[in-house]
């Protein structure tokens, strides 16, 4: 989902960072316990190997994993998700993502979110991202959130049913994989409430989006403002989501809501739809710092970048699939590999499709990505693993170790 805060954002906030090193950066992917460590660090290597990338002859071979889509929250608009784009109708025209755009442009693969909005009174939905009253509810109503969120959960739940998409990690061919991305906690109660969601399909949560929420705060907030890292039930929430084996997702966090997630998480991380804040003014909490690019690697983690315009260049002018080149090259010079990038494209994300990069607005257009990725010298072996490989392995050594640690 598109921020509230584009790159020109109104706050000019301080970088909060930690250094690698340091006792954040010390802290286990799974457990604290060297047992579980033991145990996630052979598993990593074992599943490494299973599933290794086979290098692709052209793009048009590739298949894709999109880390973050708005599915639910755009059929809640009024959007038919099983319509070919040019029959959409409705908002965000014209459109990005639908169920069979998805399938012509080989995406076998996504995170798929369950977004929702608190609102303070009065406030106007429109005001934020396109037709979000479709997300919705009214700031601190726990009730009214959980509402929200469980109707976008519902019906992820009957696609799956209909036999419309299957589950993250399926084997062999069939619909869209898909797993859920809770895009603001909010909705969720209390980690009491965690085990539905989970068994629901919920896979990776984001604990706020633009605003303060009930557990953090949001790239919209200041770090300087009082409290506006973790809250107490956001440490609580943190810790369940280890336990249940939930991956974090950091972007959307502000700088100290994030800092305290990687002091005190210590399960994996992942950043779903974010860029490099060094190539955007590096001020805006929306992007990374390069110290938290190098961390989420460190973690095993994957990032996903964001194809939205406003956070590809702050020129004044359309985003190219240069940007978007110029965005991956750099988090991988910083990361020192190519095995922890991949796509969170957040196409039809509050915006519509003329809002991403030239040429690349609709997901068969894709294979132009990877193509020029080629182009700036990168092997086959590699674009495969930007398109699909890396984020198929991070979560499959994620499904595996989270059973190893749980099987203890």
């Amino acid at each position: 989902m598109a921020p509230l805060f584009g790159q020109r954002s109104i706050f000019t906030l301080p970088t909060w960072s930690f250094s690698i090193g340091s006792p954040v950066s010390g802290l286990m992917m799974i457990g604290s316990s060297s047992v579980a460590s033991t145990v996630w660090m052979s598993v990593c290597s074992a599943m490494r190997a299973k599933h290794t990338v086979p290098a692709m002859p052209n793009g048009t071979d590739l298949t894709w994993f999109d880390a973050h889509l708005d599915l639910a929250y755009l059929a809640e608009m009024g959007r038919d998700m099983h319509a070919e784009l040019d029959d959409c109708r409705g908002k965000l025209l014209p459109a990005a993502v639908t169920l069979p755009a998805m399938a012509k442009g080989a995406v076998t693969d996504c995170l798929a979110t369950v977004f929702t909005e608190p609102l303070e009174a009065g406030g106007d939905p429109s005001g934020s991202t396109a037709g979000a009253e479709a997300a919705a509810y009214p700031a601190g109503d726990a009730l009214a959130a959980r509402r929200a969120g469980l109707r976008q959960l519902k019906l992820y739940q009957a696609w799956r049913g209909a036999g419309a998409v299957r589950s993250l990690g399926d084997e062999g061919a069939g619909p869209l994989r898909l797993g859920v991305l809770v895009e603001n906690a909010d909705p969720i109660e209390s980690p009491e409430y965690l085990d539905e969601w989970v068994e629901g399909g919920v896979v990776a949560v984001g604990l706020t989006w633009v605003r303060r929420g009930r557990y953090a705060s949001g790239n919209g907030v200041p770090s300087t403002d009082p409290d506006s890292g973790l809250t107490e039930a956001g440490r609580d929430l943190v810790r369940a989501l280890d336990e249940a084996g939930v991956v974090h997702d950091l972007s959307h966090l502000n700088d100290r809501s994030l800092e305290d997630v990687l002091s005190c998480a210590q399960g994996r991380v992942i950043a779903s739809h974010s860029n490099a804040r060094a190539l955007l003014g590096g001020e805006n909490q929306r992007h990374l710092t390069d110290t938290t690019i190098a961390e989420i690697a460190r973690r095993g983690g994957v990032i996903g970048v964001n194809l939205y315009g406003g956070f590809l260049t702050t020129e004044d002018r359309r985003a190219t699939i240069d940007d978007v080149v110029r965005q991956i090259v750099h988090i991988c010079d910083v990361v020192g590999d190519r095995r922890h990038i991949g796509l969170g494209s957040d196409m039809d994300g509050g915006f519509s499709a003329d809002k991403l990069p030239e040429g690349l607005d609709r997901p068969d257009r894709l294979t132009r990505l990877a193509e020029a990725l080629g182009e700036a010298g990168w092997a086959d072996q590699d674009v495969a693993g930007f398109a699909n490989g890396n984020w198929s392995r991070f979560w499959a050594e994620t499904r595996a170790g989270a059973s190893a640690v749980q099987s203890e």
